[in-house]
């Protein structure tokens, strides 16, 4: 008997299949208009570069004096320096990553992920670093969000009736269940742009009062604790606090994906334009802060600049007001991958019919979610410090490197080939170093904790 051949296919057949395909199709297109990353791509160059401040300029501006504290003149500069031009080269490495492959965009970092490791492999990989960061940065800013309003409630109302920071969480809160029901990015870039423009003016107000207050009397710019061991576990939870300065990685190509591409203007030319004008932004936010507060205070410098400052009252006021507005619009650029992920997971794998309502409920779930946890650890910070150095350092420093190897194979020893493996070993150091650091913080810190305070 002869083999037998592929069953005959008649016209219909075909049609059907045809048909089939493009039905599928239609709804796979129906579902990513739907979706928030991929729902509007008509946002202009400036978007990217006001999102990429809000996103990169946070709690960390406010802490680096106090890492300079811990990490000394010479240390201290280099370390912020070296971040500053790591990241800066390891976010080039996204965007020129994002639109590698001639026809398709890779609007998500887990999507750049399974491309270089593999669908499984790829999600396994990048996923949970991502969620710990944005997962993490937004219970973070609901706790400093909060932390910071009782600072401004207590210095405009001295006399006032202290009340807990529970409260202020609350009413922190309060906002996003609001807020987080805008679509998209395209949709909270007004509150982005308040936000970026707010990080500026809070960190113009610490360095600038810094200046007006002069060098203190009796400066001392020696490590503070007297043991070795102390002053390198210091040094490493700083290490920490710098990583955590620089975490906007993890929405940089979502951010990207709002941005219109064709084959002859492709998205990385307005969206590198942005990043450019929102590092000149960080630069101008990190280093007069983390250098003057350090010149003019030493090693007496608080762990918030603006305690150290505590005088004129009405600046110091102002200023944390200026620090609530921007962690209003930071919790947002954190939380929109994280509702994209959510929403893919209801209607794609859970097959919920895409609505108004789904995102509602799933949206508003997820901001009580984060407010909860930081209304009963408002001590989440030191925490972050250790857990996050697992995943700051990774998806900022060098898991872009990583990618970039794997994909585009530089020549041994080229000068690619070089840049990339020394951000691979530094990061990698900074990511076992950090945490050690990190854990030392919570052990001192850990008679101070109190949940729901």
């Amino acid at each position: 008997m002869g083999t037998r051949g592929p069953p005959y296919e008649g016209p219909y057949e075909q049609y059907r299949d045809r048909l089939s395909i493009e039905e599928k199709l239609a709804k796979q297109k129906e579902i990513d208009d739907w979706l928030p990353i991929t729902s509007a791509r008509n946002a202009k160059w400036w978007y990217s570069a006001f999102h990429n401040v809000t996103a990169m300029v946070g709690a960390g501006v406010l802490s680096l004096p106090y890492a300079m504290s811990e990490l000394g003149w010479g240390p201290g500069v280099a370390v912020l320096v070296l971040s500053w031009i790591i990241t800066l080269y390891t976010l080039w490495q996204m965007v020129q990553m994002h639109e590698m492959v001639p026809g398709r965009r890779f609007d998500r970092y887990h999507e750049l992920g399974q491309y270089a490791f593999g669908k499984k492999l790829g999600l396994y990989i990048v996923v949970p670093q991502q969620l710990v960061v944005e997962v993490g940065v937004n219970i973070v800013y609901m706790v400093t969000g909060g932390k910071s309003l009782k600072k401004f409630h207590d210095t405009v109302c001295s006399n006032c009736k202290q009340m807990k920071t529970t409260y202020f969480i609350l009413i922190f809160a309060s906002v996003h269940f609001v807020l987080s029901h805008l679509p998209n990015f395209n949709s909270i870039s007004g509150v982005s742009l308040a936000a970026a423009v707010m990080s500026l003016s809070y960190s113009t107000i610490a360095w600038g009062a810094s200046v007006h207050k002069g060098v203190q009397p009796g400066v001392q710019y020696s490590y503070k604790p007297s043991s070795t061991a102390g002053k390198v576990l210091d040094f490493f939870s700083a290490l920490g606090d710098v990583a955590f300065a620089y975490a906007g990685h993890n929405v940089v190509l979502e951010i990207q994906a709002t941005i219109p591409s064709t084959p002859e203007k492709p998205s990385k030319g307005p969206m590198w334009r942005g990043v450019i004008v929102a590092y000149i932004v960080v630069a101008f936010c990190y280093f007069p802060v983390a250098l003057i507060g350090y010149w003019m205070f030493g090693n007496s410098v608080d762990e918030d600049i603006l305690i150290t400052l505590n005088k004129p009252k009405w600046l110091i006021a102002m200023a944390n007001m200026f620090v609530v507005i921007h962690f209003i619009g930071g919790y947002q650029i954190y939380a929109m991958p994280v509702f994209d992920m959510i929403e893919t997971v209801l209607v794609k794998k859970l097959h919920f019919k895409p609505s108004g309502m789904l995102r509602f409920v799933a949206r508003t779930a997820y901001v009580a979610f984060t407010m909860f946890v930081a209304i009963t650890i408002p001590f989440f910070g030191p925490l972050l410090s250790f857990f996050g150095g697992f995943a700051f350092a990774p998806t900022s420093y060098f898991l872009p490197c990583i990618i970039w190897l794997a994909i585009y194979k530089p020549k041994k020893f080229s000068l690619s080939w070089w840049a990339n493996w020394v951000c691979i070993i530094l990061g990698v150091l900074l990511m076992i170093l950090a945490p050690i650091g990190g854990l030392r913080q919570i052990i001192i810190q850990a008679k101070k904790f109190k949940f729901y305070s």
